[in-house]
C-alpha cells in the first residue's frame, strides 16, 4: 500500500497562529480591586523598660507608615501622637521630643493606624493593649493603711546613699512634681531613722509625696501616693467618751455602762481592753482611734456580751477593732436568748478582724436582727456557731432579716449559716473565701419548718468572691462542703464573677444550683501565696483571670 503525507502550507498556519494571538489578546487583564489596610497587631506583648514603652508590630509590606497614639484615661484625651515609619517604635524622651517622657508608674493605653499611599485605604485604629510604667527606682517603702490618719503620714525609706534632706508634698494631679504644696526640712535623726510624719495635711485627701536628696533637695529619690483617713474624730463633742489615751482593761465596759444612747467609745490601739458583759440597752459605736500604731486596739472575751431583754436598739457599731475571745468552743460576741421581744436594727463590723470564737453572734427565743454587716474585715478561726446562728424553731422566733458580707476575708471557718427561720436577703461580694465549713460541714443550713420557715426570700447573691476548698482541721484529706445543708428549695440564688479553686466541691446531694459560675483549673495552694499557714491571700497566679477584679481587694493585683 502507498503511504502519503501531509505537510500543511506556511501560509495557513501562519493564519492559525495569528487567530490564537487575536483571540488571547480579547481576554481583559484581571485587576484587583484596592482594599484597606488591616488593622495594626502586635508581633510581642507591649513593654515596660523603666519609663518607656516598646511596642513591636506586624510590618505590613503595604504600610508607608504608622500613626501611634498615647493615652492614660482609654484615649478621652492623647498624651502624644507619634508619625513614624517602623512598625517598632520606642516611647522615650527620643520619639516623643525633648523634655517629654513617660510618667513612672502608670497605666498607658497604646492604640495605632497604618498608612497606604492613599490615605482612603488607611486601617482602621487599632487598640494595642495596655501596659504600665515601671515604678521610679526609689528608696522610698510603699505606704500602707497603716502610714496614714486623718492630717498626717508617716514616711519611710530604706537609708542608703546620700541622705533625704528634703520631703515635699503635691497635689495627685501634679504628675510632673512641679509645683510643691509644702517643704519639709529632714532632720539629722529623722535622716538616720529613715522616718519622718508629714503634717498639716487634709482628711480624706490623696497627695503625691517626695523625697529628696541635695543641699537644696535637687535629687529626687522616690515619691508615693497617700490617702489621708477622714476626718479625725472631734474629742470635745458631747457623745464621745475618749479612751484613746487610757490603758485599763475594764475601761471600755466602764464607759458602755454610763454611755448615752448614741455615744461613741473611741479606744487606744494597741491595747486590749474587755468585751463588756452587762446586756447592752443602748446603741453605741465602739471605735479604733486615729495613730500610727500598728496594731489595732482588742475587745477580748471569755464568754460573751448578751442585749438586754425587750429593747429595741438602732444600731451596734465596731470600727476599727480586733474581736477575739479566748475559747474557740464556747465564746461569742453576742449570745442572747430573750422571753420579751428585743430588736436590734444594725449590727456592724466595719475594719476588724475576729478571730477565736465559737460563733460571732447566736440569737434565740425573741431576738430579732434586722441588718446585720460585715464590711472589710478578716475574720478566721470561727466554730460551729459560724458567721450567725439563729437557733430557736418556730414561727415569730429569732430571725435575722438582711446579711451583707463584703470586702472580707473568711478563713478557718467550721460553720458558715445557720437559720431555723426565714431571712430575706444574703449579699457576699468582693469576699476571699477558703476553709469555710469542716469536711461535710455547713456551709448554707435553714432549717426551719419546710416550705414556710426555710428559706431567703429575696433571694442569696454572690458576687466577685473566689471561694476555696472546707476546712480540714483534721488532716482527713476530705475538703468537701455541704453547700445547702437543709432547706433554702425556694431560695433564688444570682452568682457573677465568682470563681472556686479546683480543690473545692460539694458533698454529694448538697449543691447549690449554678454554683460556680467560673472555676479556677488549680488548687488554693496554687492561687494564693500562704492561705493555710499565714492567712496570705495575696494572688501568686498571674494568669488568674480574676486578678484584678475578684476576691476581697485587699489582696487583688493592682494594675
Amino acid at each position: 500500500m502507498k503511504k502519503f503525507k501531509y505537510y500543511p502550507n506556511k501560509a495557513v498556519l501562519l493564519l492559525f497562529t495569528g487567530a490564537l494571538l487575536v483571540l488571547g489578546a480579547c481576554e481583559e487583564e484581571e485587576v484587583f480591586e484596592e482594599t484597606r489596610l488591616f488593622r495594626p497587631v502586635l508581633y510581642q506583648d507591649l513593654k515596660a523598660e523603666l519609663n518607656t514603652i516598646i511596642v513591636n508590630m506586624v510590618r505590613f509590606k503595604d504600610a508607608t507608615g504608622y500613626t501611634v497614639e498615647v493615652s492614660r484615661d482609654s484615649f478621652r484625651t492623647i498624651d502624644y501622637t507619634l508619625n513614624v515609619d517602623t512598625n517598632y517604635v520606642i516611647l522615650n524622651e527620643a520619639t516623643l521630643g525633648t523634655g517629654n517622657s513617660l510618667l513612672w508608674n502608670t497605666l498607658y493605653q497604646i492604640q495605632a493606624v497604618a498608612h497606604a499611599e492613599d490615605p482612603a485605604f488607611d486601617s482602621k485604629v487599632s487598640l494595642l493593649g495596655n501596659v504600665r510604667t515601671e515604678r521610679f527606682p526609689s528608696i522610698m517603702n510603699i505606704p500602707t493603711t497603716t502610714d496614714v490618719i486623718d492630717r498626717e503620714a508617716r514616711v519611710t525609706w530604706k537609708v542608703q546613699g546620700a541622705a533625704v534632706t528634703k520631703i515635699r508634698t503635691f497635689t495627685t494631679a501634679d504628675l510632673g512634681l512641679k509645683t510643691p504644696l509644702k517643704e519639709f526640712a529632714v532632720p539629722g535623726s529623722a535622716q538616720a531613722a529613715g522616718e519622718f510624719i508629714v503634717t498639716g495635711l487634709a482628711p480624706s485627701t490623696a497627695y503625691q509625696i517626695a523625697i529628696y536628696s541635695g543641699a537644696s533637695g535637687e535629687t529626687v529619690r522616690g515619691w508615693e501616693t497617700f490617702t489621708t483617713k477622714a476626718a479625725s474624730i472631734d474629742y470635745t463633742a458631747s457623745n464621745v467618751i475618749n479612751l484613746s489615751e487610757s490603758e485599763d482593761p475594764t475601761a471600755v465596759a466602764t464607759a458602755v455602762a454610763s454611755a448615752n444612747d448614741g455615744d461613741m467609745i473611741v479606744v487606744k490601739r494597741g491595747v486590749q481592753y474587755n468585751l463588756p458583759t452587762v446586756p447592752l440597752d443602748k446603741s453605741i459605736t465602739i471605735r479604733g482611734s486615729l495613730s500610727f500604731a500598728p496594731n489595732k486596739a482588742i475587745l477580748f472575751t471569755t464568754g460573751n456580751w448578751n442585749i438586754a431583754a425587750g429593747v429595741t436598739i438602732n444600731h451596734i457599731r465596731f470600727i476599727d477593732l480586733e474581736l477575739k475571745g479566748e475559747d474557740i468552743g464556747g465564746d461569742y460576741i453576742f449570745n442572747p436568748d430573750n422571753k420579751t421581744d428585743t430588736r436590734v436594727e444594725e449590727l456592724t463590723f466595719d475594719d476588724c478582724i475576729i478571730n477565736n470564737l465559737r460563733g460571732i453572734i447566736r440569737i434565740r427565743s425573741k431576738v430579732f436582727l434586722k441588718n446585720y454587716t460585715i464590711n472589710n474585715c478578716i475574720v478566721y478561726r470561727i466554730g460551729d456557731y459560724g458567721i450567725l446562728t439563729t437557733d430557736t424553731d418556730g414561727a415569730g422566733n429569732a430571725s435575722m432579716d438582711n446579711l451583707v458580707i463584703k470586702n472580707s476575708t473568711l478563713s478557718k471557718i467550721k460553720s458558715f449559716l445557720t437559720s431555723r427561720t426565714n431571712s430575706q436577703s444574703i449579699l457576699i461580694d468582693a469576699c476571699t473565701i477558703n476553709e469555710l465549713a469542716l469536711p461535710d460541714g455547713i456551709v448554707f443550713r435553714w432549717r426551719g419548718a419546710v416550705g414556710t420557715l426555710s428559706n431567703v426570700l429575696n433571694g442569696i447573691t454572690i458576687t466577685n468572691t473566689i471561694w476555696g476548698p472546707a476546712w480540714d482541721e483534721a488532716k482527713t484529706g476530705k475538703l468537701t462542703v455541704r453547700g445547702i445543708y437543709a432547706g433554702l428549695e425556694a431560695t433564688n440564688w444570682t452568682m457573677t464573677n465568682t470563681y472556686a479553686t479546683s480543690d473545692f466541691a460539694f458533698t454529694p446531694g448538697s449543691e447549690i444550683p449554678g454554683f460556680p459560675p467560673l472555676a479556677y483549673s488549680k488548687k488554693s495552694s496554687d492561687l494564693w501565696v500562704d492561705a493555710y499557714n499565714g492567712l496570705n491571700f495575696n494572688i501568686k497566679d498571674t494568669g488568674f483571670s480574676g486578678k484584678t477584679n475578684c476576691g476581697d481587694p485587699r489582696w487583688r493585683v493592682k494594675l
